[in-house]
C-alpha cells in the first residue's frame, strides 16, 4: 500500500458532476499516500478550460455526465494529450459499456463501491503513461536524428551508403544518398535496386583487387580503403574512392558503411602531374646531355687547339733562348719566367680539360676518376681530399659513372665555398645492386633547413641528377663537426634491365588492352 511508504505528489481532474463522489474518491487518494492537488468539473467546456490550464498525471471520470457522455470527455482528453491515462469510476457501468469505452481508449473502469483498485490502476498506468512518453520522445529523436541525417548527406558530395556483403560474396546496398546521381549516373532508387550494382561497374580488371582488399578487411574487421574505376551510364569512366567500416550482423552478413568519393579529377592531376615530371626529367636529362657535348667541345678545343698552341709556343721560346748570347742575362730571367708561365697554363688547361671530360673515367672507370679528381682538388683548392676506399671493380654504364663523377664534383665544390673544412675524405664502394659514394668533411656543418634555401641549387642538382638514376643522396651530420653526403645509384646493367622488363610490361598490358 502506499500510506505506508512515503507520500507520492498526484494531480488528478475529476470529471464528477456529484460533488459527494469527487470528495469521496478524493479522500480515498490521499488515504493511499497521494499528496493529492484536484480539480473537479462537470461539463465539457469546464473540462476543455481545465485540460489547457492544467498538467494533469490522471484523469478520472464518472460514465454519466449532464450535457454530455464520457465518450466525449475522453475524446477531449485524447486530442489533448494522448498519453495521459483516463479511468472511469461509475456506480453503474455494464460489462458491454466498459468494453466500449477500453475499445475508444480508456485505461480502465472501475465501481464505486470497489476503490482498492484505484491506486493500483493509476501507479501501473502513470509507469505506463511515462513510457509511452519516452517512447514518443525518443521516436521524435530519432525523427531529428533521421531529418539531420538525410540533411547532411544532401548536402555531402560524396555518396554515403550502407551495403551488405554475404559471404558467398554478393553485394546488396541497403541505403545509399541522393548524390549516387551526380556520381554515378543512377538514381538511388534505381541503385537499391538493382542486383550487385557495385560489382557491375567496377572494371572487370579493378574487381578482383576490390573483393580481394574488402575480404581482407572484412577478416580484419578493418576500415576499406580503395581505389578503383567504374563505368557510369553514357560510356564514361571514373575514378572512385571507398572508404567504409564493416559490423558483422550474423556469421554469414556483413555490413559496410561508408563513403564513396569522385576522385576523378585528382587523378587525372596526378596523371597531368607525373607527365609533366617526365617531360621535366626528358628536358632535364637532355639538357644534361647538352652540356656533357658541350664541355666535350670546350675540353678538345682546350685539349688540342689551346693545349696545342701553348706548347708551340713554349717549344718557340725554348728556341729563342738558346739563341740568346751568354751576357744577355735580363732576358734569360725573363724567358724563363714566360716558360714558368706556360707550364702553369698549360697544366692549368690540362686540368680544365679533365674537369670538363674526363678522359681517365671512360678509360679507366669511376674509381680512377674519383681518386685523380681528389689529388686535383687538394692541389687546387688546398684542402687535403683523401679516397680511403676506392673499390676498383666497380662496372656500370656510362651515364651512372658520369653522373656520379658529376655529382662528386659538385659536392667538392661546395665543400670548397660553404664547408670551411680541413680536410675531406671520400669513399666509393659497392653494396649488393648500388654504387655508395661518401664525402665527408670536418667543416661547420649543415642544417637541414639550408638545402630548402630558395637558391641552394648545388645540392638540389645533385639530388635531381641521382633521381634521374633512380638513386638517392643523404645528408648526414658528422661527429664532432661537419657533413657526410652519402651518394647512391644503381648499378647500371641493373637499371637498364629493370627499364627493359617495364617496357615489355608496359607494351604486354597495351597488347592485352
Amino acid at each position: 500500500m502506499l500510506s505506508v511508504q512515503r507520500s507520492v505528489p498526484l494531480r488528478v481532474l475529476f470529471i464528477e458532476d456529484n460533488g459527494d463522489d469527487a470528495v469521496l474518491l478524493a479522500r480515498h487518494l490521499r488515504k493511499e499516500g497521494y499528496l493529492l492537488e484536484s480539480e473537479r468539473v462537470c461539463s465539457l467546456s469546464e473540462l476543455q478550460a481545465a485540460l489547457a490550464g492544467g498538467n494533469w498525471d490522471v484523469v478520472i471520470s464518472d460514465y454519466s455526465l449532464p450535457g454530455f457522455s464520457a465518450f466525449e470527455a475522453l475524446n477531449a482528453v485524447q486530442n489533448w494529450r494522448d498519453d495521459v491515462p483516463f479511468v472511469v469510476v461509475s456506480g453503474m457501468l455494464d460489462e458491454a459499456t466498459a468494453c466500449a469505452m477500453m475499445q475508444a481508449g480508456a485505461q480502465d473502469y472501475l465501481s464505486k463501491d470497489k476503490l482498492d483498485r484505484l491506486a493500483p490502476v493509476i501507479e501501473r498506468e502513470r509507469h505506463e503513461s511515462q513510457i509511452r512518453r519516452e517512447r514518443r520522445a525518443a521516436l521524435e529523436a530519432v525523427r531529428a536524428n533521421e531529418e539531420r541525417f538525410r540533411a547532411l548527406a544532401a548536402n555531402v558530395p560524396g555518396l554515403i551508403f550502407q551495403m551488405q556483403v554475404s559471404a558467398a560474396g554478393d553485394l546488396r546496398f541497403l541505403y545509399v544518398s541522393e548524390a549516387s546521381q551526380m556520381l554515378l549516373g543512377i538514381s538511388a532508387e534505381d541503385l537499391l535496386h538493382r542486383i550487385d550494382p557495385l560489382l557491375g561497374m567496377i572494371l572487370e580488371e579493378d574487381r578482383g583487387g576490390f573483393l580481394a582488399d574488402l575480404k581482407l578487411a572484412g577478416e580484419r574487421q578493418a576500415t576499406l580503403n580503395w581505389e578503383g574505376r567504374v563505368h557510369v551510364p553514357g560510356g564514361d569512366m571514373k575514378w572512385i574512392n571507398i572508404r567504409c567500416s564493416p559490423r558483422q550482423l550474423t556469421p554469414e552478413l556483413t555490413l559496410w558503411e561508408g563513403v564513396m568519393w569522385n576522385i576523378t579529377q585528382s587523378r587525372r592531376a596526378e596523371a597531368e602531374l607525373r607527365d609533366s615530371r617526365a617531360q621535366l626529367s626528358e628536358l632535364s636529362e637532355h639538357l644534361q646531355r647538352i652540356k656533357e657535348d658541350e664541355r666535350d667541345r670546350i675540353a678538345r678545343d682546350i685539349h688540342d687547339v689551346l693545349g696545342g698552341t701553348l706548347v708551340g709556343i713554349k717549344i718557340s721560346v725554348k728556341l729563342l733562348a738558346g739563341k740568346l748570347g751568354d751576357q744577355d742575362e735580363v732576358l734569360k730571367k725573363r724567358v724563363r719566367d714566360i716558360e714558368s708561365m706556360l707550364d702553369e697554363a698549360i697544366t692549368t688547361a690540362g686540368r680544365v680539360a679533365r674537369e670538363l671530360r674526363p678522359g681517365i673515367l671512360k678509360e679507366f672507370g669511376l674509381a680512377a676518376a674519383v681518386e685523380s679528381f681528389a689529388e686535383d682538388y687538394t692541389h687546387r683548392a688546398g684542402i687535403p681530399c683523401t679516397v680511403l676506399c676506392a673499390d676498383h671493380d666497380i662496372e656500370t654504364d656510362d651515364d651512372t659513372a658520369l653522373a656520379l663523377f658529376r655529382t662528386y664534383q659538385e659536392a667538392l665544390t661546395n665543400v670548397t665555398k660553404h664547408a670551411g673544412a680541413s680536410c675531406v675524405e671520400v669513399r666509393l664502394m659497392q653494396e649488393y645492386d648500388e654504387i655508395v659514394l661518401e664525402i665527408s668533411d670536418d667543416g661547420k656543418g649543415m642544417n637541414p633547413a639550408d638545402l630548402r634555401k630558395p637558391k641552394s641549387f648545388g645540392l638540389r642538382g645533385i639530388r635531381e641528377r641521382l633521381k634521374m638514376l633512380g638513386g638517392t643522396m643523404e645528408v648526414l651530420p658528422r661527429e664532432p663537426h661537419g657533413t657526410t653526403i652519402v651518394l647512391r645509384a644503381p648499378l647500371g646493367g641493373r637499371r637498364l634491365e629493370q627499364e627493359n622488363d617495364t617496357d615489355n610490361v608496359s607494351n604486354d598490358e597495351q597488347a592485352r588492352a
